[in-house]
């Protein structure tokens, strides 16, 4: 108990201080750094919640033990039931501040670069990477988040064959960290005169925003060529040399971008991608098992390879990793996620908790 009042008082300590750095002239004039320490601060808040709650408990708890021995014996009866609930509540805030206090992932405060590819499936999974991104566009609007294009690349259909976006906001990179990997779709294609139900592919990856200081990058090791750029957008896109390619000379990584019309800002989406990329390889050599997970976050994009399933004809969505089948399809597509996705972080926790504890592995792909 004595701990936990400990790591609670260290938590608002931190609170007091992000506030007195928020509240800083110099701070005001640098928009990132609201953004980053306004970002550390909503982190805390769900902690100093449940903190102040528990504080107030294990308080009442001592005044509630010290009536016990009162000569009124049914005074004496009240306390001990108030002391029998305040025990239960306070166990089950022990609960929720051993979640809230488990160390996280570093990068889950940062914003995400997020991409998504048509897999298997040609035109058809095209048109699914461009409904999967209205999708998310609607779940990041309904959060207020900010979304950027940094490249993409259209079909005639009107689908996408890969487009990379950048996702500002609060929580960003935990909440849709989890969405990375292959997701596959049945339905029947609006050019199937039979009506057979086809099933295509997509792949989805997440990295968090690397901003400068979290990598170095020698102005040596780059490769940046310039070009004009293709594909629809108007006659400056074609008569320009607008378009950007940096190669990262050391990793063999390759970035290009052309939807702006200007050069210089098309080398900075560019960077960004490029920055954010370096950094999910740099922390993958660093440790074993997100490398092993970055490797295979996407697989291949083949049809038996998948998290989650969209099955039109049955307006219904499974996700092979929690378990759970929704039949909801059309809520979710327009933007709807948060069931989905608080079952997925649950599912993935309880793994990650097993595994600490040393418990028995699960393969919840298996229930799919």
């Amino acid at each position: 108990m004595a701990d936990f009042l400990e790591r609670i008082a260290e938590a608002e300590a931190r609170s007091r201080d992000l506030e007195t750095q928020l509240s800083d002239p110099d701070v005001g004039k640098e928009p990132r750094a609201i953004e980053k320490l306004g970002r550390r601060l909503g982190a805390l808040r769900p902690l100093l919640e449940v903190g102040g709650r528990y504080r107030v408990a294990v308080a009442e708890l001592a005044d509630g033990k010290s009536l016990l021995a009162d000569d009124d014996p049914e005074m004496a009866e009240i306390a001990r039931a108030e002391v029998e609930r305040l025990d239960a509540s306070i166990a089950a805030l022990e609960t929720e501040l051993r979640i809230l206090l488990t160390p996280k992932d570093p990068n889950d405060e940062k914003n995400a670069i997020f991409e998504i590819r048509s897999g298997t499936g040609g035109d058809e999974a095209a048109l699914f990477a461009a409904d999967l991104f209205r999708m998310y566009s609607r779940y990041a609007e309904s959060l207020g988040w900010k979304i950027e294009t940094l490249s993409v690349s259209e079909t005639d259909g009107g689908g996408f064959k890969e487009i990379i976006v950048a996702i500002s906001g609060q929580d960003v990179f935990s909440r849709l960290k989890a969405e990375k990997g292959v997701h596959r779709v049945q339905r029947v294609p609006t050019t199937e005169s039979q009506g057979r139900i086809h099933t295509s592919t997509v792949t989805v990856a997440v990295m968090p925003e690397a901003e400068e200081v979290d990598i170095n990058i020698k102005n040596e090791d780059l490769r940046i060529d310039v070009m004009r750029a293709g594909g629809p957008g108007g006659q400056s896109v074609n008569t320009t040399d607008s378009a950007v390619r940096i190669t990262h000379l050391p990793s063999g990584l390759v970035v290009q971008c052309q939807d702006e019309k200007s050069q210089h800002k098309n080398k900075a989406k560019a960077m960004t991608v490029l920055r954010s990329r370096l950094l999910d390889l740099e922390e993958g050599k660093a440790n074993a098992e997100r490398a092993s997970e970055r490797r295979s976050q996407v697989g291949t994009g083949e049809r038996s390879e998948k998290i989650r399933t969209y099955n039109f004809p049955q307006n219904r969505v499974t996700d092979h990793r929690a378990g759970v089948t929704l039949h909801k399809l059309d809520a979710l597509l327009s933007g709807e996620m948060a069931e989905l996705l608080d079952a997925v972080h649950a599912s993935l926790a309880a793994a990650r908790e097993g595994e600490i504890m040393g418990g028995p592995e699960t393969d919840s792909g298996a229930r799919a």
